[in-house]
């Protein structure tokens, strides 16, 4: 599963060969978008019923996308299973300036 916040995909020029090949997408926005608790119950239940195996958030070099993954450790926390996630932040400048697992 990847989950990307909108921007990232604007900024990173070969974003969808190198992230979006092969995977579920979800895109969101932490600081445009309202009711993020539906986002928090919708991994959940992606977590839990489709047996997503991993998840990938990439989020920009930018406070307000912090939230994002915020969102996705909360949600995996509530989660009955547990899956790896990884973070991949993407520079002002169109860079990979991040690429961990949490």
């Amino acid at each position: 599963l990847l989950i990307a916040a909108d921007c990232t995909a604007f900024s990173y020029g070969n974003f969808h060969n190198d992230f979006v090949k092969g995977k579920t997408l979800i895109i969101a926005c932490p600081k445009l978008d309202d009711g993020l608790d539906v986002y928090t119950d919708k991994i959940v239940k992606l977590i839990d019923k489709a047996n997503v195996n991993t998840i990938t958030v990439t989020i920009m070099e930018v406070p307000c996308c912090g939230g994002l993954i915020q969102i996705v450790q909360q949600a995996a926390a509530k989660a009955e299973r547990k899956v790896p996630i990884k973070v991949v932040v993407i520079g002002t400048q169109g860079n990979i300036v991040l690429d961990k697992w949490i």
